[in-house]
């Protein structure tokens, strides 16, 4: 017993040595600085954050906590308060947003487009169009497959923009070839690619894409497709909790030259995936 309790005091330094080290890591876990930030889910998919954020990380000593869901989603836990930023890609809600009062100021951030894409087959003989709405209403003539997110996601919203300038309601369409998911882009992929179906994708998500399968990119081009992002934040007066002075660090560094470098510089399989594009007018000098 007395060798036992000997043993103990032996090791009882470095015992308490090691909780000592482990406390002090968890304090300075919790004392680090970080904002939440609500995206799309393109911005998680393609790997971008992934790039970004020890960039930023590194510069400002601020962390980024991402809660990547569909623009929607996004939108919603902004609105209630559970993200400092906002940074998403579908204008029409963002615009709200800033006008309803949940956020202080849209800029937009980079863009990039929309690909529709299908089998290789293509049953609805779509390679070739240079007109998304044409491709979409040749699709529905031939009954051909299509899968849609159906999440409420920008790339579902712009699906549905899509079909109604096609004069086609899909709310009423019936007969199993329009399907929706429910589900995230990549998800959304691997159904379409599991079912040799149409959909529509952003196009940093599908370079990041690697089960194809039979699946390729249709069409491309048309200015509807078009794929603006922008960046807001939150506003504190409607949330008081809301970290305004580290969120709007974010937003300086992805608007500066810094962070608009950055994004151009993101590449996947050698393609640029997103093009930045703040104004002018508001690039501000890079902060540390």
């Amino acid at each position: 017993m007395k060798t036992r309790f000997l043993r103990m005091m032996t090791f009882a330094p470095w015992f308490m040595l090691s909780l000592t080290t482990v406390w002090l890591s968890s304090a300075a876990r919790a004392e680090t600085p970080f904002i939440i930030v609500a995206s799309t889910s393109s911005t998680e998919n393609s790997g971008l954050f992934d790039y970004l954020l020890p960039k930023f990380q590194h510069s400002s000593g601020i962390y980024v906590r991402v809660l990547s869901v569909g623009t929607g989603q996004a939108v919603r836990l902004a609105q209630n308060g559970d993200a400092d930023i906002l940074f998403v890609h579908h204008k029409p809600s963002e615009e709200r947003f800033v006008s309803e009062g949940f956020g202080v100021e849209r800029f937009d951030v980079m863009y990039n487009e929309f690909v529709l894409v299908g089998p290789a087959l293509d049953p609805a003989a779509i390679g070739g169009q240079a007109e998304a709405p044409a491709a979409l209403k040749a699709v529905a003539q031939a009954a051909a497959p299509f899968v849609s997110r159906g999440d409420g996601s920008g790339t579902h919203k712009r699906e549905l923009s899509l079909w109604q300038a096609a004069g086609i309601d899909v709310s009423k369409i019936t007969g199993g070839w329009y399907r929706e998911t429910g589900s995230g882009m990549g998800a959304t992929l691997n159904i379409a690619a599991a079912m040799e179906a149409y959909t529509l994708a952003d196009s940093a998500t599908w370079l990041n894409f690697h089960n194809r399968r039979g699946l390729k990119i249709m069409l491309r081009g048309d200015p509807l497709l078009f794929n603006q992002y922008g960046v807001i934040l939150v506003n504190k007066a409607k949330h008081t909790h809301i970290k305004s002075a580290l969120g709007q660090h974010f937003i300086d560094w992805l608007l500066s030259a810094t962070g608009q470098s950055a994004i151009n510089s993101f590449t996947i399989e050698g393609e640029r995936a997103f093009t930045a594009n703040a104004p002018s007018d508001i690039v501000i000098p890079d902060k540390k």
